[in-house]
């Protein structure tokens, strides 16, 4: 199994991350990504390469499950947290 699907999958055995990994899969989509192609909601080619870099050093690596999940989670925990203090 791929990265992507492993990620994919560590993602939808967590329901309670489903929101917010829609809403970052919102957030991270470029403008008019129905326009062109893969026709799918999948960030910028070249942001994906800068971010996989940053993270592991490689702009080729894909990304870890573990790693997907910790970021969802942070993710997550950090909306909560801006939508506590702004009450």
């Amino acid at each position: 199994m791929s990265s992507w699907a492993s990620s994919a999958a560590a993602v939808t055995v967590r329901p309670r991350l489903w929101p917010t990994a829609v809403s970052q899969v919102r957030r991270l989509a470029p403008q008019r990504w129905w326009a062109r192609r893969p026709f799918l909601p999948v960030p910028d080619r070249a942001w994906l390469r800068f971010r996989m870099e940053t993270q592991y050093g490689d702009p080729a690596h894909r990304p870890e499950p573990d790693d997907v999940v910790a970021w969802l989670e942070w993710a997550r925990a950090t909306s909560r947290h801006a939508s506590a203090t702004h009450r």
